[in-house]
């Protein structure tokens, strides 16, 4: 319905304007009743609806209507798969309009810079490529059903210590390069309705109230429409929020009118500022009024089987010594561990969901099994605490003893990870640990099933035969797990996060989670896979990384140009083959390297992907189209993504560690980075801009003829090269004899400054 909103805000009272800024109650925007506007309701989400029983319900994490849980965000990445992750978002879409919900918080889209981050099973990865691919999809899935979205934590929001009012110390080109490019081509690609700013500071300033970044960032550059909310209780000062970029804060605050009020009629705040928070807010409104389904119904059925291929798809097997897995449905199996009765399938927090139902593994087991009593169980450890009881491993032990493969079921309980607080370590519980070992020790077959939010320390590895990673895989946990076991789902799922050895290795481990409310982040662009390649570190699992019960071949890569300007693209085929036996998918990852570059970059940056289907045998071709930005880091002095003129090689594999082919092509910058020279520039500078270069080629050679090198002497020349590359242009006037004087080179740099 077409409506005039400039119109409606002309016949608002400046009261009714600014109470519209503020929530009507925790999960209810305001109206205006005289104006016909009615008042419209968003709920918690992302992997299911949490919305709240009764209306005007206060914040209740553990209380809500039943809705279909989904993996969580950690497990969603896993899956490297855009089309799923766009199903999943139509089903969590539907469930909305039933439940007259105008917008789901969430997806979350930043980035695990640390493996101890409370809410890292909340985020998709560490790459802020994938994040961003991946909640594209989510909010492209969830709003094709007129349901809006809130993309957050907008930005920086990467530890729940002091998490409301630490300051995130980031250089812009770090902060360009990864955590807001985490948000970018999600903004971009999927337009979501709503944007969350997080609790945070960035660089001095709140989020709910950082004009650059939700002005000059997200506004001008990014070209964001829709409307942008605080995080329950973010807002520091809401007039400075207004005027820097805020529109709306939650939950209700019955002060803030008052104070907006105050600040319009005393000049202290553009009532023409207030107009445009309202603006959008009534375009939030009426999208919600537009595009509700009378009548909305679901199927919830339909969206537990969806769950269920969802948690199978997700679930990455990490190692599979001899074929170990799949089991064979005819052996004796002991199942060990209290989480295979009682398992960990969500976190816990605002995006908690009340699943419409529980699968339970060690049940889903036994109806695949070829006969139940194939499958003994023993707990082998309590959830409650991290204390051993010897009485249960020696039980465990006896049962593992009497089977011929032993599946043991770890990861981490209630209290271990959650929204509020952070991981204090990467560890499995105490009892748990010890429990794998003592199994080890007499059972020499025997696989790990993984229930956690975020990366785990396993000093335990080598002992064990097969390790699978479930995350946190939603209410069809049971059956996704038993599938997975069974050999009826092929794992597909590839690690969206690096899984280091040990804590002390990771990236920000001296700087988190920082002193006070000061967190400086000073590995920079270096953090998860981009750190461990640059160190060549050896890491438990690396980015990328999957296993499949089949076995794929890359073969064939072409790039359809050698060189190429900064201003075209180029297009890169590979062909994959399936070379086992099984019908399985492989996630195709192609990297960037800058071979040589004037700045730090890391060895290899995640620019493209693709998950392919293939039956045995079957053979297809993957095709990607690259353009400036697979090539380019963002230079500081340009305000802009820059590609440096040089040599690039193209990597394509299975994981960030298993590159199977590599190419180069040359691309040619056609954007000049701006310097000024002066009398301290070094030649070595000088002889790389393209600009200068011409002109120090003669001036060198000069240079070196004045100090008495001939051409011939080449052993000279190349010391004289080497040391010419790190002097100052006034060097020349010193070590010439009189070849050179200050007038020559004022002169040059005239020269020199006039065309750069």
């Amino acid at each position: 319905m077409n409506r005039d909103i400039h119109k409606i805000v002309s016949q608002m009272t400046l009261e009714e304007k600014a109470n519209l800024c503020s929530g009507l109650d925790v999960w209810h925007l305001k109206g205006v009743e005289r104006l016909g506007i009615p008042s419209i309701m968003v709920a918690n989400g992302p992997n299911g609806l949490n919305k709240q029983a009764a209306a005007g319900e206060g914040i209740n994490m553990n209380a809500g209507i039943p809705s279909t849980c989904f993996p969580t965000a950690a497990g969603l990445a896993s899956t490297w798969n855009r089309d799923l992750i766009r199903e999943v978002g139509v089903a969590l879409g539907e469930v909305c309009q039933a439940e007259n919900v105008a917008v789901l918080l969430g997806p979350g889209a930043n980035i695990k810079r640390s493996p101890l981050g409370g809410r890292n099973f909340e985020y998709f990865s560490e790459d802020p490529y994938l994040s961003s691919e991946i909640a594209a999809s989510h909010i492209q899935g969830v709003q094709s059903q007129g349901v809006g979205t809130s993309l957050k934590h907008f930005a920086a929001n990467n530890q729940e210590h002091h998490r409301m009012s630490y300051d995130a110390i980031i250089d812009e080109r770090t902060l360009r390069e990864i955590y807001l490019a985490s948000f970018e081509g999600a903004v971009k690609k999927g337009q979501p309705w709503t944007l969350m700013t997080a609790y945070n500071k960035i660089n001095g300033s709140y989020a709910s109230q950082n004009e650059h970044l939700l002005g000059d960032v997200l506004r001008n550059e990014w070209g964001f429409e829709g409307l942008i909310v605080s995080d329950w209780g973010a807002v520091d000062q809401i007039v400075d929020s207004l005027a820097g970029g805020l529109e709306l804060e939650m939950p209700g605050n019955s002060l803030s009118a008052g104070k907006i009020l105050h600040a319009v009629n005393h000049e202290k705040l553009s009532e023409d500022v207030l107009d445009v928070a309202v603006e959008r807010m009534l375009q939030l409104i009426f999208m919600h009024l537009d595009n509700k389904k009378e009548n909305a119904s679901f199927d919830s059925e339909q969206h537990h089987q969806l769950a269920r291929r969802v948690a199978s798809e997700s679930m990455v097997l990490l190692k599979n010594e001899d074929g170990l897995l799949p089991l064979d449905k005819n052996r004796k199996v002991a199942i060990i561990g209290a989480l295979a009765e009682k398992p960990k399938y969500q976190g816990s927090g605002s995006a908690f969901v009340v699943p419409t139902r529980v699968e339970i593994p060690l049940d889903e087991i036994k109806q695949l099994a070829a006969n139940p009593n194939f499958i003994t169980y023993a707990p082998g450890y309590a959830l409650d605490t991290e204390d051993v009881d010897q009485g249960l491993v020696e039980e465990a032990k006896l049962a593992a003893q009497s089977a011929e493969i032993t599946v043991i079921f770890a990861g981490l309980p209630d209290g271990f990870e959650s929204e509020l607080a952070d991981r204090a370590h990467l560890k499995l519980p105490e009892n748990q640990r010890q429990l794998i070992e003592a199994v080890s020790s007499v059972q020499g077959n025997v696989v790990v099933v993984l229930m956690n939010g975020s990366a785990l320390e396993m000093p335990w590895a080598p002992s064990v035969g097969a390790i699978v990673e479930t995350y946190l895989a939603g209410q069809a946990v049971g059956s996704a797990i038993a599938h997975v076991l069974f050999g009826e789902s092929n794992p597909s799922g590839k690690l969206a996060e690096t899984f280091p050895l040990k804590l002390e290795d990771n990236p920000s481990y001296l700087n988190f989670p920082g002193e006070g409310d000061r967190v400086e982040y000073k590995e920079g662009i270096f953090v998860g896979y981009r750190y461990y390649d640059k160190k060549k570190m050896q890491t438990l699992f690396p980015f990328g990384h999957g296993l499949s019960y089949t076995t794929f071949a890359y073969s064939n890569l072409i790039i359809s140009r050698s060189e190429l300007m900064d201003t075209e693209t180029v297009d890169v085929q590979v062909t994959l083959t399936n070379t086992g036996t099984r019908a399985g998918k492989e996630t195709v990852q192609l990297y960037v390297k800058d071979i040589e570059s004037s700045v730090s970059r890391p060895d290899k940056e995640l620019k493209e992907f693709a998950k392919v289907e293939l039956q045995p045998g079957e053979q297809t071709t993957v095709s990607f189209t690259l353009d400036k930005r697979a090539f380019a880091y963002y230079n500081v002095a340009l305000k802009d993504w820059h590609v440096e003129s040089g040599e690039f090689e193209i990597m394509i594999g299975g994981s960030s560690r298993a590159i199977a082919l590599q190419a180069k092509l040359q691309v040619t910058s056609t954007v000049a980075v701006p310097q000024t020279f002066t009398r301290n520039s070094l030649l070595g500078d000088l002889m790389r801009n393209p600009i200068a270069a011409p002109m120090m080629q003669a001036l060198t050679q000069n240079f070196q003829a004045s100090m008495g090198i001939s051409d011939g002497d080449e052993k000279m020349a190349k010391i004289m090269q080497a040391a010419l590359v790190s002097m100052p242009l006034r060097n020349l006037v010193t070590f010439s004899q009189g070849a050179f004087s200050d007038e020559m080179v004022e002169h040059l740099l005239l020269q020199l400054n006039a065309q750069n």
